[in-house]
């Protein structure tokens, strides 16, 4: 699309603001101990889970009228199948006709609890590989984790009633095994592969095997854009975390918008109201489903995520693709100072 145009299109999407794509933070407990986890989360969470009936009256202040026809609740954590009500979760969300989906690290995904799932309606599910065998399980902090993996999206990608799609952290230690990772994907039959880099928050802030240098990362580009040119089964696409500036529209089918705010908002695990998880929570939460009327809060809070021009500052204070990036997405604001953590047009 021709930049004005899109820009033109972005403008009347803040404008307008629908909501389509809610995350709940379902619990920070996790089987896994991920080198990458941006939430710190562990098997004794901090925060107990939060009760369904509480969000479920957040879920509930979203009029009808205001619902669009695509409106999806995403759950994710933590890993969402640790709690023993997700079938009952995913029957309540679909009760209010609103399609639901997950993010799952793939351990507990067997063929009964597929069909459970299934069962209670759930229309999409992401499940994460982040290299071949040993490096898989050098991320995610435990053996087995590639066998259960692999079992999780071979059982999704055969079913052709669920939106499945396979996430990869890129990192120094999975960038050359990325060909063969697209072998094992495609050979179990996987609709859409997504990559993405680190940012440097939580446990991956300061372990530099996370993070690629700027060769690596144009050399990733450059990897998904060749893998897209040659077409096949499975569509690969880089995530939608930042403005890539020359590999707009070749590296992923539409131009960098940060919908953080604009189309997408969080109930996280204490209550608070957010956009995407892994925004820094301190700096953007925008209200707390405890104390204030969620959809109230969507409708006029969220200022900083569709006023950007606090963001221009800076390295972003004198860019020339500004009026395209707006500072890049918000999950790279972090800290006390509000500072840009990484920007991908920079890297390249």
């Amino acid at each position: 699309m021709n930049p004005f145009l899109f820009r033109l299109f972005r403008d009347n999407e803040i404008r307008v603001h629908e909501l389509n794509y809610l995350f709940w933070e379902c619990t920070t407990r996790c089987n896994l101990r991920c080198r990458h986890c941006g939430s710190d989360c562990s098997v004794q969470s901090r925060e107990k889970d939060m009760p369904l009936k509480d969000f479920l009256r957040a879920l509930d202040t979203i009029p009808a009228q205001h619902r669009p026809k695509d409106f999806t609740v995403a759950l994710t954590g933590g890993e969402p199948l640790l709690r023993p009500d997700i079938e009952t979760v995913g029957r309540e969300i679909r009760a209010r006709s609103m399609g639901w989906g997950m993010v799952s690290n793939g351990w507990f995904y067997d063929e009964a609890m597929h069909a459970k799932l299934m069962g209670a309606g759930m229309g999409a599910l992401t499940i994460s590989l982040d290299g071949l065998d040993e490096s898989h399980d050098w991320m995610r902090g435990r053996t087995g984790s590639y066998a259960r993996a692999l079992r999780a999206i071979g059982l999704a990608a055969s079913d052709p009633r669920l939106n499945a799609d396979v996430v990869t952290c890129v990192n120094r230690r999975n960038l050359s095994e990325l060909p063969r990772i697209r072998a094992v994907l495609e050979g179990l039959g996987v609709k859409q592969w997504r990559l993405f880099t680190i940012i440097p928050i939580g446990r991956a802030a300061h372990d530099p095997e996370m993070h690629l240098s700027d060769k690596e990362f144009r050399g990733l580009m450059d990897s998904i854009k060749t893998c897209r040119e040659e077409g096949g089964r499975m569509k690969v696409t880089f995530s939608c975390e930042g403005f890539l500036g020359p590999y707009e529209e070749k590296v992923r089918d539409v131009r960098y918008f940060c919908h953080a705010g604009v189309n997408i908002a969080s109930v996280l695990i204490d209550g608070r109201i957010c956009a995407c998880p892994n925004i820094d929570r301190n700096l953007f939460s925008q209200g707390n489903i405890y104390a204030d009327n969620f959809y109230d809060v969507w409708e006029h809070r969220f200022q900083p995520f569709r006023d950007r021009s606090w963001a221009r500052k800076g390295r972003c204070a004198d860019c020339l693709e500004w009026k395209n990036c707006l500072g890049n997405g918000m999950h790279n604001w972090h800290g006390p100072s509000c500072e840009l953590l990484q920007c991908h047009f920079g890297k390249l």
